[in-house]
């Protein structure tokens, strides 16, 4: 248990892309930070949204940060197990 098969050590490379690809970094930055804000649909529910598109995709940084942020804004392990289930079931 706790293994990964990725290296969350890999987003220290974030710094580089922004160097190497500055307009489309600001442009994903800005569309990853709508998640991180409350509007209509509140903090807890763009998370794990956020979570089961990732679940979707099957990318695993995006996975392992939506899912501590969504447990950060008040998601149970019902609510992102549930989540991980239906986007599964929908993919």
């Amino acid at each position: 248990m706790g293994e990964h098969f990725h290296d969350i050590g890999d987003l220290r490379l974030l710094k580089d892309m922004k160097k190497l690809a500055p307009v489309e970094f600001e442009a994903w930055l800005a569309l990853d930070n709508i998640v991180r804000r409350d509007g209509a649909v509140p903090k807890k529910y763009r998370e794990l949204i956020a979570v089961a598109v990732a679940t979707t995709t099957q990318c695993p940084y995006c996975i392992e940060i939506h899912s501590k942020a969504a447990k950060a804004a008040g998601a149970t392990r019902e609510e992102l197990v549930g989540t991980s289930f239906i986007a599964t079931a929908l993919r």
